[in-house]
């Protein structure tokens, strides 16, 4: 549950994702996903991938190649901007992030 206290913002990377969506839709979707889109990334605050991202991103890359444990890209991206930012990565699929230093992650139930 998200409370009025809480300070949410999304990776560049994450707007990119949900841009892609919108160009892929087939055309009975589009139109309301690009609105539902275009309202959230007006909304929410966007992290951009700066130099302090880029710091901890090499960080979470060379851990990563130490550990022998590949991550998806845009996840390392993910992760690296809650890092640099002191932020928590809310999400439903957290096996992503898992196990990733100074990442700190709160995983949301499935709904089924």
């Amino acid at each position: 549950m998200v409370g009025d206290e809480d300070d949410i913002a999304i990776a560049a990377i994450t707007a990119a994702e949900l841009l892609v969506g919108v160009q892929l839709a087939d055309e009975g979707r589009a139109a309301a996903r690009r609105s539902f889109v275009e309202a959230v990334l007006s909304t929410i605050v966007v992290l951009p991938y700066d130099l302090d991202v880029a710091r901890t991103h090499g960080d979470l890359l060379a851990h990563t190649r130490r550990t022998g444990r590949a991550r998806g890209a845009h996840d390392l991206l993910i992760a690296a901007t809650a890092r640099a930012s002191a932020r928590t990565i809310v999400t439903a699929d957290a096996a992503g992030f898992e196990d990733l230093p100074d990442v700190t992650v709160r995983p949301l139930p499935l709904s089924r």
